[in-house]
């Protein structure tokens, strides 16, 4: 009994507790959740690797410090040279052939700049760029599937609720009957089993009581960890369970949205794109590219002083003749990279168009199961209010009592199941049309 108390207690609403529709739950997750935390920073990366594809088309610039100290004759003749310090007195036969140890601190500064890399450079941009837009609409697709995911543990926590609801209208409604057989016993129309019988009902009702207790603290649990919020975050949840508004577009039309505006139908575009991009690349490299180059030095005997500098400014021509058949066969692998790429749209234009019929078959079922489901539940309440008259009266067995009872729990049960199923799958067709955001009609 105490435990049942426990349960039932922390199954009500706290006072304290702020109010959570629907659309602020879906906010809260794109701003909370890990998931869109790990979105934006792909997004960032893909950022930094466009700067660094644009790097190649930017002179690279560089300084170096080194330190040399040797007895070599061609070290010491050539350093000498560079630092200005070469005399007549080094000419001598003994001194050349084995000079003293010479120190020399040498200064570089170089400059190189790609004048023509055969599109290279930009091969490596536009790839980089077409990753980043790869990324934002891989962070579409997160927030898409969240958004579903919200709704799915959302609505899934207010059926916990409605349901517990059931469970102690059940509950109240056992009792009652228990109090009804007690004074038809009393009355000389009924018998001790009879009473019993409805004891061991109205065990099972609270037995119900206490299991939709725990599923409701289970789906809140659940519902935080979707929100990306500590677990036993308490928040009142004010969105109804109610029927969906029908979906005004064709199918045609919403199949002609998903192809278009579905984030994996993007992303194979773009995948597409850049395969063909890293085609263009790999022949690329089998063209000539010429550079230019200028350094400035400076060396010295010591690090400050007794020093002299230099300057120098170069091109060049580079170009891939044959380096094994390796540039065919990156050409090879990005040419059927593309062809793979090409295959994969047409699997998921047929797997869209399924996945649309399936959610418009689930929401048609749904509503019609709820209008079957309030048909229902109208019945047997009636059924119930006429077999609790004939009960009083003695015109009805405890059976009939308890079956109607049960079967009253059970359509009441089934109506919120079937509004859960078809706000689900209301839900599962804005995310296979692509059209599901924060601003959704299926969230009002």
């Amino acid at each position: 009994m105490k435990l049942y108390l426990t349960l039932l207690l922390c199954s009500l609403p706290a006072l304290s507790q702020e109010p959570l529709p629907l659309k602020e739950a879906v906010r809260l997750a794109l701003e909370k959740h890990p998931a869109m935390e790990a979105s934006a920073a792909r997004i960032k990366a893909a950022e930094s690797r466009v700067e660094q594809a644009r790097s190649g088309k930017l002179p690279h610039v560089n300084y170096t410090e080194s330190w040399a100290r040797s007895n070599n004759p061609v070290f010491v003749f050539g350093s000498l040279l560079t630092q200005h310090q070469f005399t007549e007195k080094n000419f001598a036969i003994g001194p050349l052939n084995r000079p003293d140890f010479l120190n020399n601190f040498q200064s570089q500064v170089t400059v190189d700049q790609m004048i023509y890399d055969a599109r290279q450079s930009k091969s490596q941009i536009q790839s980089a760029g077409l990753g980043k837009s790869i990324a934002n609409e891989d962070s579409r697709l997160t927030a898409q599937n969240l958004i579903a995911n919200v709704v799915r543990f959302y609505y899934g926590s207010v059926l916990a609720a409605e349901s517990l609801k059931v469970a102690k209208e059940a509950v109240r409604s056992a009792e009652a009957d228990r109090q009804r057989a007690t004074s038809v016993l009393a009355a000389g129309m009924s018998t001790e089993a009879d009473v019993l019988s409805i004891q061991v009902h109205l065990a099972a009702m609270r037995e119900q009581e206490i299991r939709r207790a725990q599923e409701l603290e289970v789906a809140l649990a659940s519902l935080n960890d979707a929100l990306g919020l500590p677990l036993d975050t308490k928040r009142d949840l004010t969105t109804p369970l109610t029927s969906a508004a029908s979906s005004a577009a064709p199918a045609v039309d919403l199949a002609k949205n998903a192809l278009e505006q579905r984030p994996e139908a993007r992303q194979l575009r773009l995948a597409t794109q850049l395969a063909e991009t890293q085609v263009d690349a790999a022949r690329g490299a089998m063209l000539p590219q010429v550079f230019v180059r200028a350094a400035f030095e400076a060396d010295r005997e010591r690090f400050v002083t007794r020093g002299g500098a230099n300057w120098l400014v170069s091109a060049g021509v580079k170009w891939n003749l044959f380096n094994g058949f390796a540039d065919r066969a990156r050409i090879a692998e990005a040419t059927e990279s593309a062809h793979a790429t090409r295959a994969q749209g047409r699997q998921l234009t047929s797997g869209i168009e399924l996945q649309l019929k399936n959610a418009q078959a689930h929401a048609t079922s749904a509503k019609q199961r709820i209008e079957v489901a309030r048909a229902t539940v109208t019945m047997a309440e009636e059924s119930l209010r006429i077999t609790k008259n004939r009960f009083e009266s003695g015109l009805a067995t405890v059976t009939d009592l308890l079956r109607t009872e049960t079967a009253l729990l059970e359509t009441k049960t089934r109506l919120l199941a079937a509004v859960y199923d078809e706000r689900l799958a209301a839900t599962a067709l804005e995310l296979a049309a692509g059209a599901l955001t924060p601003d959704s009609q299926v969230l009002n």
